[in-house]
């Protein structure tokens, strides 16, 4: 251990000593040597309770795949499935009737419902961005994409786009807040009288939407505006290009957008060790402290970016208002499964990456606790984190238990860190009431997500057959069921007005017009967040809660009882495979195999985590690990069962790696992996789809982790 520092029973990387003494803890209030005293007694004390946790995955999975075994060539046998799965301790009962009494929540997390972003935090102007996302400009949102239909033109400024960008702004204005007997169309001036916005003397149909100004009452600067929860600023300028053509000088409108995004430090990064942990946690640092900024080139000019200030405006009745600028923060946190060699115990094991993960961000996010004043994140004195890949829950019991010892050693009231459970492992959905309870003093989250979800369900059930093609997957009964249940049951333990109930990732961020007209089933559904990939999705997605009250819905799917129950989750998505041609399994192949080189090679190469990858079709992607997984599990369970040979897979997968050379042939950093295929990042994704079977849970992080390890070495 010559390249670590001794700190107390463990060992560190320099980089990471470094950074948390001289960065980290100056300015949390906590004492260095009580720090880590209190760190390594959090890591040599829960290290066996992991261990022992992802020793019990294994076990019950080796029982899920011999019972599928026994029962090979037989009908699949769904009641006799539901009770071995009770047998084992796999399914558990579910108890009485509870809500969670999760405190301390601010209103992004328990009564605002919109748009959140999911950002990698090693990205310091991405996380920028996201944190900025809070408002953003609907005129911009609309002429900058296909949202109304078509793409700008190459060129200058399209007048006739503008126009009709107004146009169309304006219908949402009359939609959102309708004017008594009047158009915002027709609308030629905007005032406050006595506490009133009047449009051309005309009121509002509903005058509490109106929330607050900027300027002179008589000739207001920004008018705001307040909706299901959600802000509209109104942005005036006689001298602006388009304020200066329209006959109310309305310049913009600003949409309240992302009011919260997850800082994240697992799926859409790549940390392998302290050298990537130490940017990670920098940058959250610098968003807890405010200070965090970013210096870049853009069309050959040199800008520096930083968090955006609150908004401060009139209130009616003449009161000064702030409205927050940022959106709130909740920092992703890595799950239970990995190690990282920027500590090693007293044994010369690596630390597990979780519990590392859990003393350094909350001990961070204790310099956003300690202001009265400035760019605050938490005003209620919170800090959220986002726990991913908990299976079950004793795992989740184990996460609290861990922010509970986090708690104890930084000197932090008790539950002061809020956990988000992601539902995305099929043991915490058919748990899930049981999972929230586990947690119920700190739930502030759960959520759902198709792809890691569905690379579990294959990787459980990999031994019962040949599973359907992907997009068959998403058409089956079970994904509804699980969907349905997951707002059901959260709703169930009381969720509504304390925490979120999240919906995934819109994948194609270039695809504008259709996520409006699809995403709008997230917020219809009972959901109060959804993954948008982009700040500018965000603008546009936050349409859909205007058009919908999310609290109604609620209230509705309350009244009306569950919807869904486990038996229709365990419905396995098997497919009789001898029916499909060999071109549709080259297919489906094709689009698996191509879809992770695509990712892989970035990830190994250059250490990007999620990026927008080409598809097979050349339509730009959004790729992170979940999308990875369900890919390589996919092609494994097909070589397992036979529908496809080992042979054709490693053809097509050289066919792919010529397809994504091509894409990347304009990047001149990118090493092609053909015609060689000897490359770290080709044998990565071998590895992925040829050991897919024996990773665990089919997870895609301990081959990634060893590749790009082992470049970093070369």
């Amino acid at each position: 251990m010559a390249d670590y520092v001794t700190r107390g029973r463990l060992q560190v990387a320099p980089s990471l000593a470094d950074f948390l003494e001289q960065q980290a803890l100056p300015g949390s209030g906590m004492d260095a040597a009580a720090f880590w005293d209190g760190f390594s007694d959090l890591l040599h004390g829960f290290a066996p309770k992991n261990r022992a946790l992802l020793d019990k995955r294994k076990t019950l999975q080796d029982k899920i795949d011999g019972w599928h075994i026994a029962r090979r060539g037989q009908p699949h046998d769904a009641d006799a499935y539901e009770t071995f799965l009770r047998d084992i301790g796999y399914l558990l009962p579910e108890g009485g009737a509870f809500s969670i009494d999760t405190d301390r929540i601010d209103p992004e997390i328990a009564t605002v419902a919109g748009p959140q972003l999911v950002v990698p935090i090693t990205n310091a102007r991405f996380a920028l961005n996201a944190a900025n996302a809070r408002w953003g400009s609907l005129y911009d949102a609309f002429y900058g994409t296909d949202a109304m239909g078509s793409l700008p033109k190459p060129g200058g400024y399209d007048r006739g786009r503008g126009a009709r960008v107004v146009a169309r702004a304006r219908v949402f204005l009359d939609q959102a807040f309708p004017i008594e007997g009047h158009s915002h169309a027709d609308a030629r001036r905007y005032h406050v009288d006595r506490g009133q916005l009047l449009i051309d003397d005309k009121p509002l149909e509903a005058p509490a939407k109106f929330a607050g100004y900027v300027g002179h009452p008589k000739a207001p600067d920004r008018v705001l505006l307040v909706n299901n929860g959600l802000h509209v600023e109104l942005v005036f300028d006689r001298t602006h290009p388009i304020g200066s053509r329209d006959q109310a000088g309305l310049a913009d409108v600003r949409m309240e957008a992302a009011v919260s995004a997850i800082m994240d430090c697992e799926d859409s990064v790549a940390c392998v060790d302290a050298e990537d942990k130490v940017l990670a946690y920098g940058n959250w640092l610098g968003l807890m402290r405010g200070d965090l900024t970013e210096t870049f080139d853009k069309a050959g000019q040199t800008m520096t970016r930083a968090l955006a200030p609150d908004l401060a405006y009139t209130a009616p009745d003449g009161r000064a208002v702030e409205v927050k600028g940022r959106a709130l923060m909740l920092v992703r946190n890595v799950g239970h499964l990995m190690t990282n060699p920027a500590i090693r115990l007293e044994d010369g094991s690596e630390v597990f990456e979780g519990l590392m993960d859990a003393m350094i961000t909350v001990l961070i996010a204790m310099h956003d606790l300690k202001k009265d004043a400035g760019l605050r994140n938490s005003h209620a004195g919170s800090v959220y984190v986002v726990k991913p890949k908990m299976h079950g829950p004793e795992e989740v019991a184990f996460a609290d238990e861990t922010f509970t010892k986090v708690e104890e050693v930084l000197g932090l009231p008790r539950y002061t860190v809020k956990l988000g459970v992601m539902d995305e492992e099929r043991r915490t959905t058919v748990n899930l009431k049981e999972c929230i309870r586990a947690a119920k003093h700190r739930v502030a989250f759960i959520n759902t997500g198709f792809l890691d979800r569905t690379g579990d369900e294959i990787h459980t059930s990999m031994e019962a057959g040949p599973f359907s093609r992907k997009d068959f997957i998403k058409r089956k009964s079970w994904i509804a069921a699980y969907e349905n249940q997951n707002v059901d049951i959260g709703l169930e333990c009381g969720l509504k007005g304390r925490a979120q109930i999240g919906k995934g990732m819109w994948a194609k961020p270039d695809a504008m017009a259709e996520m409006l007209e699809v995403k709008i089933e997230h917020p219809r559904a009972g959901a109060n967040c959804a993954w948008v990939p982009s700040p500018t999705a965000a603008t546009l997605h936050s349409l859909h809660y205007h058009q919908v009250n999310v609290a109604a819905v609620q209230d509705k799917l309350l009244a009306g009882g569950r919807r869904a129950y486990v038996t229709a989750i365990l419905d396995i998505p098997m497919a009789n495979y001898r029916r499909w041609t060999q071109a549709q399994i080259a297919r489906e192949v094709e689009n698996n195999a191509q879809g992770i080189l695509g990712y892989v090679v970035r990830w190994i190469d250059a250490g990007v985590g999620c990026s927008k990858v080409p598809d097979i079709h050349d339509v730009a992607l959004m790729e992170d690990r979940a999308t990875c997984r369900i890919s390589a599990q996919h092609i494994a369970n097909w070589l397992h069962h036979g529908v496809v040979s080992e042979t054709q897979v490693m053809e097509i997968l050289r066919r792919m790696a010529e397809v994504v050379d091509r894409q990347n042939a304009g990047d001149a950093s990118y090493t092609p992996m053909a015609p060689g295929y000897n490359g770290i990042a080709f044998a990565a994704a071998c590895d992925l789809v040829f050991k897919g079977r024996e990773q665990p849970s089919g997870y895609t992080e301990p081959v990634l982790h060893a590749r790009r390890l082992e470049l970093k070495a070369g």
